[in-house]
Parts: C-alpha cells; structure tokens; sequence
C-alpha cells in the first residue's frame, strides 16, 4: 500500500518529459496546422520513440531510437495493412501477439529501455483497428517522420542536460545483450502467449458486452506485468496497472465531460505525455493518471468512438489483461535463472506506457 502513495525524489525528469513531449507537440501541431488530424494516430506512434534511450549518451541514445523507431515504423505498417485488408478481429489478435514476441526479442538483445513490446502491441493494435485508415506507405512516412523528429531531439539532449544521474552510469550497457538463443525464444514466448490470451479473452468479451471495442488493450496490459525484472516488481506491476488505470479512467472521464475541438485534444496530449514521464520512473500506478487519458485522447483524435464505450473497454480489457500477465508471470517465470534479472536490472526497468 506504501508503494501507491511514495514518490521519490526527481532525478532531472523535467528535462527527459520535456524532450519527448516536444517530440509529440512537433508533428501534432504541424498536421492539425495543415488540417491533417486524420493522421496524428501514426505521427503519436512514431512519437514513442522520444520514450526510448532516457537519460543515456547521444551516441547510444541515437542508435537506439533509431532501432526503437524501425520496430515502431514496422508496427504501424502493419496495423495499417490490416485494417486496408480488413483483416478480422481474431487475426489482428494473432498477429499483434507475433508482433509482440518478435519485438520483445528485439528489445532485449538491443537493450532497449523500457523494455518489453507494450509499445508495439499499442502500435500495431490501434492502427489494425482503424476502418478506412490512411495507405500503409502514408501512415508509415507520418509515423518514421515523427520518429525522425525524436531522434533528432535525442541527439541533442545534452545540451539540455539530460545525463545519466549521477552514481548511475553503470546501469547503462554497451553493446548487444549477452541473452542466448535459448533465453531469446523464452522471452519471445512469454510476450506472445500472454498477449495472444489477453485478446482471445477480450474479444470473446466483446460478444457478450457488445459496448466493448478495444481488446488490444486487454493485449497491452498483459504485457505489463511480464515487464520488470523480477518476480515480486512484475506482480507488483499488475496491480499497479489496474488500480491506475481505473483511476485513469476517471480522470478521462472528467477531461471527455466538456465539449472539445480537436485542437484541445492536440494539447491535452502534449500536456498528459509530459506529466506521465515526470512521474513514470517515480510511481507507475501515479504515471497512468496521465498515461490512461494520453491513450484514450489519442484514441479519441484517430478513430473517435462514444465516450462510455471508451471507458468501459479500457477499463475491463485493462483488469483482464493484467489478470493474465500476473498469470504467467507465476506460471511462465517459476524456473527463471537469476541471471535474467540481472541481464534487465535497468533504472529504466519500469518505464512503460
């Protein structure tokens, strides 16, 4: 109960929020400028890879973001040419889990912090679910733009002072992780069963309480808990997942009360993307007060839908999905060698969407 109400000190977290939430403004403003916010879903997507490399070299950061970004890029290609091919729901499900495990092992063997594939599910996941949504090359060109954006930003981050806090740096490695073959595939299994449950379970859900629409994010949750290193911090996660994300939820509740044009969308997104990574390395369940309403308002502006239906899917796939995370981190992490929390031990471990 302690760990719902502590946050620690900041550590220079201003400066990393702010470079990523610049990141987000940049290609927001410019297609709400040119009257394009049909395709600000694909620029916020390539925006995520701002969330990656915090606190890092600009050597390392560049090279990092840069395979963050491919991996994002790809995602939104494909959630873009499932939902032109109108894919099923039940594919979009098999295939966003594929994606899930692939980019989980990318992450890992790249080092990639936050870890995990929440970012890819997201991606592929929302895209896929976009009737009538932009061509695979355009929503792939808006989306590598705006990682270019990131990117660029990135590089110059220490100018501004963003640097591994100090008594710090050796959490930062080099190079590719030492994880075999054996240790990859393990990963890769984990952050594809689980997800792959998680969307058969929601959208099963989805025929007995038709005002659910969104399973991808039953999918999102489940990899949460499976995130961190270690047994104890990934059931922790779970709950903190669902308690948050409830509280999140009255919060969009409240944000969706008032009558909104889309320019104020644009800037409650900017806003919330900048309190959430102010507090994400603090407190997690704190950080989805604002991670809960930023998805929701993007949601929102890409392929808006009636605000209960909104809050009600989140809310039920967000308590199944972490259900089943927690699931197989008792089942699937009941054997894990030490090593493997040693190989993630990260102050970016619990970085998350």
């Amino acid at each position: 109960m302690q760990e719902f109400f502590r946050i620690p000190p900041g550590e220079r977290d201003h400066i990393p929020a702010f470079r990523i939430a610049l990141g987000v403004a940049i290609p927001l403003l410019v297609l709400l400028g040119i009257d394009r916010l049909d395709l600000a879903v694909y620029a916020a997507f390539g925006a995520f890879t701002g969330i990656y490399a915090r606190f890092e070299s600009p050597r390392s950061r560049t090279r990092r973001q840069s395979i963050a970004a491919a991996v994002l890029v790809v995602c939104v290609g494909i959630g873009a040419l499932l939902g032109a091919l109108g894919a099923s729901v039940w594919t979009l499900v098999v295939v966003t889990s594929l994606v899930s495990g692939i980019g989980a092992a990318i992450a890992l063997r790249f080092r990639l912090k936050p870890g995990g594939s929440i970012f890819f599910i997201f991606a592929t996941g929302a895209v896929g679910s976009i009737p009538s949504g932009a061509s695979v090359p355009v929503a792939m060109g808006v989306a590598a733009a705006s990682a270019l954006v990131c990117i660029g930003l990135g590089a110059f981050a220490h100018f501004a002072g963003e640097r591994m806090p100090e008594g710090k740096e050796t959490y930062v490695r080099v190079g590719l992780s030492p994880a075999g073959k054996a240790e990859l595939a393990a990963h890769a299994t984990r952050f594809t069963i689980a997800p792959l449950i998680a969307g058969i379970l929601g959208t099963l859900l989805i025929d007995v309480l038709p005002l659910l629409s969104h399973s991808y994010w039953a999918m999102v949750a489940a990899v949460a808990p499976i995130t961190p290193p270690g047994r104890s911090a990934r059931l922790k996660r779970g709950v903190h997942r669902v308690v948050g994300t409830l509280l999140g939820v009255i919060v969009t509740a409240f944000l969706l009360s008032f009558p909104t044009e889309a320019w104020q969308l644009v800037v409650w997104v900017i806003l919330l993307q900048f309190l959430a990574e102010i507090f994400v390395l603090r407190n997690y369940s704190v950080a989805l007060l604002f991670i809960t309403p930023l998805a929701l308002l993007m949601t929102q502006i890409g392929n808006p839908h009636p605000v209960a239906e909104l809050l009600a899917s989140r809310a039920i796939e967000t308590v199944i999905g972490a259900m089943v995370g927690m699931l197989v981190v008792i089942v699937g992490f009941s054997r894990e060698k030490q090593s493997r929390a040693r190989l993630e031990d990260s102050p970016h471990a619990d970085d998350d969407d």
